[in-house]
């Protein structure tokens, strides 16, 4: 059991209020008085574990909010807005970057800044940055990640792996096109497709640590198995360019930051959801993740996506 799952599990008992959904979705949905559900979402970054500390300061600013606004798209939420947490580690030329950076996000998001916490981090430590985005939904509108149902069909809304391969071209490790590098950097949120298949989806989560890890999840919080198509998982034509095999699509499928949407559909609304997103595989009664692909079965690989100190 990897340490994020163990502290996960010992903060459960802690989680009672139905709207931290015991703590097994991405996102906690408050009922409102005001006849909207309020949706509240935390997610962090840390300085070589989520960025390269070569990352532009404004390309971190723009991914701290995306991945937050990731998991209200997930929710079928409208973002209303966002609290950040700041480390500061004395680089006035990174803090002035980043600021511009993130105001051209707000912008492009059309996503207000309603305040936050700034803290001195010590000299020479990996910088910590939190972001808490709020969001909306009409009452009971929000999937939840536990609400998969035996014969659902799975869907995601687009290109799987093309974050993975970005990376390795910001770590210097391959050249290749800017779009990978770009999809690395600044992904993008799918909030209008997040609204237009949350009406229709049992459960709904984004893909930020793998397809496969964030797929095998919906699944246990649904208490129900899950079989994908390899061949049917939507990739780029600039990923294609590398490779289109079954080990092409396991890597892409294991690599995270994709920032796509997964959705469990009941079968009736299959060709509502198809206008979204593409069918990739199949809920059922029994439990755990299954592979197949035109050979056959696929074996599981020995990592399903990234988790933090999986040792």
């Amino acid at each position: 059991m990897s340490d994020e799952r163990r502290i996960i599990d010992a903060l459960r008992p802690f989680a009672a209020h139905p709207a931290a959904r015991g703590l097994a979705d991405d996102a906690a949905v408050l009922p409102a008085p005001f006849g909207r559900d309020l949706v509240l979402t935390h997610d962090m970054l840390v300085e070589g574990v989520h960025y390269l500390p070569t990352d532009p300061a404004g390309d971190v600013a723009w991914k701290l909010l995306a991945v937050n606004l990731s998991d209200l798209a997930a929710k079928g939420a409208e973002p209303l807005g966002v609290l950040m947490g700041y480390g500061l580690t004395g680089a006035a030329d990174w803090d002035t970057a980043f600021v511009e950076g993130l105001g051209r996000a707000l912008a492009h998001f059309d996503v207000p800044l309603l305040g936050g916490d700034t803290v001195a981090q010590p000299g020479g430590s990996a910088r910590v940055l939190g972001l808490t985005a709020i969001g909306q939904v009409p009452p009971g509108g929000s999937p939840d990640r536990r609400g998969a149902r035996a014969g659902d069909l799975l869907f995601a809304t687009g290109p799987i792996g093309d974050a993975g391969l970005g990376l390795r071209i910001a770590r210097g490790e391959m050249e290749g096109p800017r779009r990978l590098l770009k999809a690395y950097r600044l992904p993008m949120p799918r909030l209008a497709e997040g609204r237009a298949l949350a009406p229709l989806a049992s459960a709904m989560a984004d893909i930020s640590d793998g397809l496969l890890i964030d797929a095998a999840r919906i699944a246990a919080a649904s208490g129900l198995a899950v079989e994908i198509d390899l061949d049917g998982i939507p990739l780029s034509d600039e990923l294609r360019g590398f490779g289109d095999d079954r080990q092409a699509r396991l890597a892409a499928a294991t690599a995270g930051d994709d920032y796509q949407l997964l959705a469990a559909i009941p079968p009736e609304h299959r060709a509502a959801a198809a206008a979204y997103a593409v069918e990739i595989g199949r809920f059922s009664t029994g439990a755990g993740l299954h592979l197949r692909d035109a050979e056959g079965s696929v074996p599981l690989p020995a990592r399903l996506g990234f988790e933090h100190q999986a040792g």
